[in-house]
């Protein structure tokens, strides 16, 4: 054979080992992400542990290790496997939005002259997430919530947060609406609230999330029946369509940090954690955990125990369940 031959035929070699590799490194990560949606954090970490840690589908580990962090409450890892994910790929908007999100839940923790800095670092990551994909409607969302609750110091601003606004809406009328409705909220504009965050559901083709919201505002506004009524409203929204089975969890948290019929906050947990579809926003390990504390009110402490197995059995490294002692 010639030599030419040997070359091609190497390079072909070559070729098939990479795109094997490549398919191995991408079927891991969908086994991941799922298993981060399901809430299973030991199972995702596992996972994502036997990627390489360059290459093809390294950046997209990264960025998955810091979501699955995030669902652990461990917010100092989650910004360090976020911030290794925008080294490794900077042009990916949606990992400036999880950095970003990672030092906002790091400033929200740390002190006065910690928190600055980390608040002008999150203002800057989101800022970039919106600059590298304009159309970003979860980028600008959260941009526009940091706009409207930080102060001018760091680079917030409510006028900022209608200017986002106005560009969510060519995007998303429910994002919008939402945005608009807490820029009102905090303005102490409750009609006007209320009136957007009707608007939002009216928009939203998974109104479960917009209802939740919808409660939530009644719970701080202590308007308690208006707020029943809401839940009674993500709960129909919810049964009716998969990709909203997270107002579930949304309202039984409502309901027990309301100290409101626990009965039914238990229900819906339930309901949450059999659902075809869950959310990372609502991780089943703390779903457990809070079914195990209304167990433990309610003077069940067998099942309180069962339900703390289960979080730690999805979430070996979840300090609020390994604390939480049932005796």
């Amino acid at each position: 054979m010639r030599v030419s031959g040997l070359v091609a035929k190497g390079l072909c070699a070559a070729l098939l080992t990479g795109a094997v590799g490549w398919a191995a490194t991408g079927d891991t990560l969908g086994q991941a992400r799922a298993a981060l949606q399901a809430g299973e954090a030991d199972k995702a970490l596992g996972l994502l542990s036997s990627l390489p840690s360059s290459g093809p589908g390294a950046a997209e580990g990264q960025n998955l290790l810091c979501r699955v962090r995030l669902t652990l409450e461990e917010w100092d890892m989650a910004a360090g496997e976020c911030e290794q994910a925008v080294k490794l790929e900077d042009q990916n908007s949606d990992y400036h939005l999880w950095l970003g999100r990672a030092l906002g839940q790091r400033a929200s923790r740390a002190s006065f002259l910690n928190a600055f800095s980390l608040a002008k670092r999150t203002r800057a990551e989101f800022e970039e997430a919106v600059r590298l994909n304009p159309r970003n409607a979860e980028a600008l969302s959260d941009v526009g919530d940091f706009y409207r609750q930080a102060p001018g110091v760091v680079g917030g601003g409510i006028d900022k947060a209608q200017q986002v606004a106005a560009q969510l809406d060519k995007l998303s009328v429910a994002r919008a609406a939402v945005l608009r409705g807490q820029i009102a909220e905090q303005q102490k504009d409750y009609a006007g609230a209320e009136e957007q965050l009707k608007k939002a559901i009216a928009a939203d083709p998974h109104p479960g999330e917009a209802w939740a919201s919808l409660a939530s505002f009644y719970a701080r506004r202590k308007q308690f029946p208006e707020m029943d009524a809401a839940i009674k409203s993500a709960v129909s929204a919810a049964q009716r369509d998969k990709h909203a089975s997270v107002a579930l969890y949304d309202c039984a948290g409502l309901l027990v940090e309301n100290k409101r019929n626990p009965e039914l906050a238990a229900t819906l947990l339930e309901q949450y954690l059999t659902a075809p579809e869950k959310s990372e926003e609502g991780p089943a390990f703390v779903a457990h955990l809070r079914m195990a504390r209304l167990k433990l009110e309610q003077g069940d402490k067998a099942a309180a125990a069962q339900e703390r197995a289960a979080a730690l059995g999805l979430a070996h490294e979840y300090r609020a369940a390994a604390e939480f002692k049932v005796e």
